[in-house]
């Protein structure tokens, strides 16, 4: 077994590796280099073309500011502000995916990245370092990198699973002492409340769940309060799950795989998330090509599926991504939980949105009201979820269920969830832009 000591470098000697038209691969949201990153630009006089891989950054990113764009270039599974800032700048771009193929198709692309940098706790006593808040692609990607450096932090947990990795295969540590990234519990609205209150009408005893981050998953998190032995499967495990284990609503004690087991990919939220999940033999991190494999999520019976949308169209399409045709985050695994969820025995899927959203007005630079039920979804609008994969939509106004419905009656069902001011030209525009047919025309 290597001496941990003899790996240990500067973060000066680690940023002395990269060189120009380098690939870099960090981690996931938590697991991003930090030190690392905010370090980039004290390089950028040496270098060009160097292109960082993330997803859903948490960093400042002050590396992706425009006068580094001939330095650093950006390719991103998922973004987040920093990311969605710097787009304009010519040098940031998207890479499509589902999750669960994130790190195999990205690896068709680039076998081997020239350095991995990711985050993770400090060894144990048997010369092992867990990645502690994300093994969604990192191992994979460690393992295809010509060069790996680990930021060890004390203050990151040690997380069981698949997620730890032997100092033997890494080659350098730095060691840093940044706190943990923390995402603060929202405070949801009524309108989160309502349609958490509707999801979890819906949910039973002893289902498997998976759900995102955010007013509504919070809110929906808090009507589950009543249930009993819930499991989680899921690609993201946040402080709403936490919460519901300690209160005993989740014991995975009903699971059909991993059954006792709360199994994610990625970890994120508050401190007392991260305190829960350290050294917690409850808790799977594993592997995101697994976790999100459709296949494996319906190995679950009844497997509950609970994700979010940016606006639906009256046939049942789903954006969850974009605004028009700017990149806004990602599919993430959208797509994984939804249809993985419905190949369970039992399984359920739910896309949650408000029914209005306030947008800038282009001509009067003023705010209005709209709707986020939309008889078309907005030019170069990117589908998230078809339609044929689309199981129940909910807003405010209430919860439909579009299996097996034919096009005139899904825009029937979208239309009585709609806010009820655009209900009228909704069932219009639909008929004038020849979705559904006018049955009221005289012969």
């Amino acid at each position: 077994m290597s001496n941990y000591q003899e790996k240990v470098i500067t973060l000066e000697k680690a940023l002395s590796f990269v060189k120009s038209n380098d690939q870099i691969v960090t981690g996931l949201g938590c697991g991003e280099a930090k030190a690392f990153m905010d370090a980039l630009p004290t390089i950028a006089d040496r270098v060009k073309n160097v292109t960082i891989t993330n997803c859903l950054p948490l960093s400042k990113g002050e590396y992706l500011q425009r006068q580094y764009r001939h330095s650093f270039g950006c390719d991103g599974w998922f973004y987040s502000p920093p990311l969605r800032k710097a787009h304009p700048n010519g040098n940031i771009s998207f890479i499509p995916n589902h999750l669960h193929f994130a790190a195999t198709r990205r690896l068709e692309h680039i076998p081997h990245p020239d350095i991995f940098v990711g985050v993770c706790s400090t060894p144990d006593k048997h010369g092992y370092v867990s990645m502690s808040l994300s093994n969604t692609y990192e191992i994979r990607q460690m393992k295809a990198a010509k060069l790996v450096i680990l930021e060890v932090n004390p203050n990151y947990p040690r997380t069981f699973g698949d997620s730890f990795v032997n100092i033997d295969d890494v080659d350098y540590f730095v060691e840093v002492n940044y706190p943990v990234p923390i995402v603060p519990e929202g405070t949801y609205t009524e309108k989160d409340k309502v349609i958490g209150d509707l999801v979890a009408s819906q949910v039973r005893d002893g289902d498997c769940i998976q759900i995102g981050i955010g007013g509504i998953p919070d809110a929906v998190c808090a009507a589950l309060a009543g249930k009993k032995h819930l499991g989680i499967h899921t690609e993201l495990l946040t402080t709403g799950m936490m919460k519901l284990m300690k209160a005993g609503v989740i014991d995975n004690s009903m699971k059909t795989i991993h059954q006792g087991k709360a199994v994610t990919t990625m970890i994120m939220g508050t401190q007392e998330l991260y305190d829960f999940v350290d050294d917690n033999p409850a808790i799977a991190l594993m592997d995101g090509c697994y976790v999100n494999n459709p296949y494996v999520i319906a190995q679950n019976d009844n497997q509950v599926s609970i994700n979010t949308a940016l606006e639906v169209d009256l046939t049942g399409q789903v954006c969850s991504e974009s605004i028009g045709p700017v990149q806004w985050s990602g599919a993430g695994g959208q797509a994984d939980t939804a249809i993985g969820a419905q190949l369970s025995k039992g399984g359920r899927s739910f896309i949650c949105l408000y029914s209005t959203a306030m947008v800038k007005n282009k001509e009067t630079g003023e705010k209005e009201e709209v709707s986020k039920i939309v008889t078309k979804l907005k030019e170069g609008a990117v589908v998230t979820l078809q339609r044929q994969d689309v199981h129940y939509i909910v807003t405010e106004y209430g919860m439909v269920n579009l299996w097996g419905l034919n096009v005139k009656e899904r825009v029937e069902a979208l239309i009585s969830v709609a806010h009820p001011k655009f209900r009228e030209q909704l069932r219009k525009d639909a008929i004038e832009c020849g979705i559904i047919g006018n049955f009221e025309d005289e012969d």
